[in-house]
């Protein structure tokens, strides 16, 4: 890892300066956040849409599954991991997949991490549990499956074999039925910004 003296430093929307390297948990807004985020893509930025999907709308569709198939209501506090679990990535500019992480390395893991933990700090963010985790990741492969085949153009031969997810493709869209809309169709970034900042402020506990 660096030392302490590398900075980074990023300007965000609201004008304020972010240190990548060294990251402080109130160096952002909840706007900074929502807006990176939706401008943040997925799939390398690639679509068969107008827009590219957002990571926002992505954090969004993992928040509806694990709604939809939970035994219980999750709480405020699970919800809210459900919708950061990629926060770091608005910050980075970019969906890094796996397989790329691991060629990348510890040092631009290093770095993610930091910034997690800026996050998980300001937003106050419960460890995952086993369980908690073990449901997470299969709602985040469902999604991944589902956008490759929706948003993306890959087959669903393709996701299984060539992408290695073997988790279902969903028929429908969760996000379909909360927001209305084209099943599937990635949001532009001022729509996605919007309703991840209203969901986010919600959860902390905010006026929208």
């Amino acid at each position: 890892m660096p030392s302490h003296s590398a900075r980074a430093w990023i300007r965000l929307p609201s004008g304020a300066a972010l240190d990548l390297i060294n990251p402080s948990p109130d160096a952002w807004t909840d706007e900074d956040l929502a807006l990176r985020l939706a401008r943040t893509y997925r799939w390398g930025g690639e679509s068969t849409w107008t827009w590219p999907l957002s990571v926002a709308q992505h954090s969004l569709l993992v928040l509806a599954l694990r709604r939809q198939w939970a035994e219980v209501p999750l709480t405020a506090g699970e919800e809210l991991a459900e919708l950061l679990h990629d926060a770091e990535e608005g910050f980075l500019g970019f969906d890094c997949i796996s397989p790329l992480k691991r060629v990348l390395g510890a040092p631009f893991q290093a770095v993610a991490e930091r910034l997690m933990q800026a996050i998980t700090t300001r937003y106050r963010l419960p460890d995952w549990t086993p369980d908690a985790y073990v449901q997470h990741k299969h709602a985040d492969s469902v999604a991944a499956a589902s956008e490759a085949v929706y948003c993306t153009g890959w087959s669903r031969d393709e996701v299984r074999e060539v992408l290695g997810i073997s988790h279902p493709v969903l028929d429908t869209d969760p996000l379909q039925v909360v927001y209305g809309g084209a099943a599937w169709e990635p949001w532009p970034s001022d729509v996605a910004a919007r309703r991840f900042l209203e969901e986010l402020l919600r959860l902390t506990g905010q006026d929208c």
